[in-house]
């Protein structure tokens, strides 16, 4: 099932070396295609730099040293308030997923405010905690953790009730049920959820970044456009995105390793 004929069976897998291949193909043919609008002169350099602008603009940046403290302060924010938002996710979800009356207590109200937008709140973090650190990684937890509480209560609730059914036959007590059973089963999708919103949370911190900051890979965007640099704009999106990337593989590896039986 690992041959590139059996590729399109459903649910089908396919050999590490070839999703390579193929990834890198991908992004090829990306490169083509914005090199094709740029170099041949179709589009004027100043709304889309060719690559070949944009990876000297890279090096230069990266030279420099400033851009790298950039980075280094926005992966910071990031996962400062994800652990945060995802610590205490962790709890309110498994007991919103498997406790009827915590359900009905807590799920309707994080519903609610996971519909509030976390850029809306920055000017009353400003007002409440000021421009530095906490604001930011404020905006973060805010619109991380309500994701993580629904999402990971779902991840809970599909546990199959006939395992948990089992378990009790087996002697499993139901204060224990959560932690021997519910728990373990579903922590190869928590962990999805992880990864998923953690996406979602290098949105919120460039948002929080284009105001009343002063560093950042948010501020350095904000900072390019107003000088109509549109090459670095380009190297800070595009830096998020293969930072963005790394995570995700790292979180893949991780679960194959770990749940290697959930694979």
């Amino acid at each position: 099932m690992n041959s590139l004929s059996d590729a399109f069976i459903p649910k089908g897998k396919i050999r590490s070396l070839y999703i390579f291949i193929i990834a890198a193909i991908a992004f090829v043919v990306i490169l083509g295609i914005w090199s094709a609008f740029t170099l041949i002169g179709k589009m004027d350099p100043f709304f889309l730099p060719p690559p070949t602008d944009v990876v000297k603009t890279a090096v230069s940046l990266f030279s420099q040293g400033d851009f790298i403290k950039d980075i280094g302060i926005t992966v910071f924010r990031v996962m400062a308030g994800f652990v945060i938002a995802a610590v205490v996710a962790l709890p309110f979800g498994l007991t919103i997923g498997t406790y009827a009356p915590v359900s009905a207590l807590l799920e309707y109200v994080v519903s609610f405010i996971r519909y509030l937008p976390a850029s809306a709140f920055i000017p009353l973090f400003i007002l409440w905690i000021g421009i530095d650190e906490p604001e930011k990684i404020a905006v973060i937890i805010l619109g991380s953790l309500p994701q993580l509480i629904l999402m990971i209560a779902t991840n809970v609730r599909n546990v199959p009730m006939s395992m948990i059914e089992v378990s009790y036959t087996l002697g499993t007590s139901k204060a224990s049920v959560l932690w021997k059973v519910i728990l373990p089963k579903a922590l190869p999708d928590i962990m999805d959820t992880f990864r998923t919103v953690l996406g979602w949370a290098w949105t919120y911190v460039i948002v929080a970044e284009l105001v009343g900051a002063s560093s950042g890979i948010g501020f350095m965007i904000i900072q390019s456009q107003r000088m109509m640099n549109t090459s670095n704009i380009f190297v800070g999106i595009l830096t998020i995105g293969f930072i963005g990337m790394i995570i995700d593989v790292a979180f893949k590896i991780c679960h194959k390793k770990f749940f290697f039986w959930n694979n």
